[in-house]
């Protein structure tokens, strides 16, 4: 699922390509994907539209209309928003299509079929669950301390509550918690200060460095895993310090990376670097 590193990475790349563009018109082929309104209004409503501003909450890409309306993106699992030529064939699972003013198209691809789109005048009730930005400067380690207080399910399982902290999924919260040497099972409300400011600060470096390389990329089709809106792959993958190298040496001690599962995700760790305490 892309994270707030691959979102990010999708706002800048598309803030140039859309910006002052106009949608001349709008087709649906799976009307699921629109959230809100329904399909017909969205097609009525988007149609005439032109893209002013752009942003991202969390995991949501937030595209500003000259209107005020808001074009919320939820990419989930394996949806893809490009911006591709006019008469480029229109790839499997391409559920929305939206043209544009200069001949190109805006389209949503989404193999299975979880990713929303919304057409709001207020994006902030479809936002009201998240919690802090992990680069907000009120989001201070005493802040995300006080959220962990007396709280016994798993860091891990926390990392990816999104009222936590907004953008954290199972790529960055593993690759932070080995950064932070924590291991993944210890009960959040059992970290210390020093651990939980040790924490707060990995969440920041791993995120930074995915944006820096354009998010991560897995797998070996662009419908089934993340891709910028070119179609050209993201490069943390690279840096993976345990994420998806299960039995493969911890680039830190040598010692095999392990594989378990936490709050029903695939959950990767160094039993060594990051003991159970």
């Amino acid at each position: 699922m892309p994270e707030l590193p691959e979102v990010e990475t999708y706002v800048r790349d598309l803030t140039p390509l859309l910006r002052g563009r106009q949608v001349l018109g709008a087709t649906v082929t799976w009307p699921r994907t629109i959230a809100l309104p329904d399909a017909a209004s969205f097609i009525d409503q988007v149609a005439g539209q032109r893209f002013t501003h752009f942003g991202r909450r969390g995991k949501y890409m937030l595209l500003g209309l000259e209107s005020g309306m808001t074009l919320i993106v939820h990419l989930r699992m394996t949806g893809h928003l490009l911006v591709v030529v006019g008469d480029a064939q229109m790839a499997q699972h391409t559920h929305v299509t939206m043209e544009l003013d200069d001949g190109r198209r805006l389209i949503f691809q989404d193999a299975r079929k979880f990713g929303r789109l919304w057409l709001v005048t207020d994006p902030a009730p479809i936002l009201a669950h998240l919690g802090p930005e992990p680069f907000d400067p009120a989001f201070t380690s005493e802040h995300f301390g006080a959220r962990l207080q007396n709280r016994t399910a798993s860091i891990k399982a926390l990392l990816l509550d999104q009222s936590i902290v907004a953008g954290v999924g199972n790529i960055y919260a593993d690759e932070a918690l080995f950064h932070a040497r924590i291991h993944p099972m210890r009960a959040a409300g059992g970290l210390n200060a020093s651990e939980v400011a040790t924490l707060h600060n990995a969440i920041r470096q791993v995120l930074t460095a995915g944006i820096a390389k354009a998010g991560s990329s897995l797998g070996g089709s662009s419908l089934q895993n993340y891709s910028r809106p070119g179609g050209a792959p993201g490069g943390f993958q690279e840096e993976f310090q345990v994420f998806r190298r299960t039995g493969q040496p911890c680039r830190q001690c040598g010692a095999p990376v392990a594989r378990i599962v936490v709050a029903q995700r695939g959950t990767h760790f160094c039993p060594h670097c990051q003991q159970l305490v």
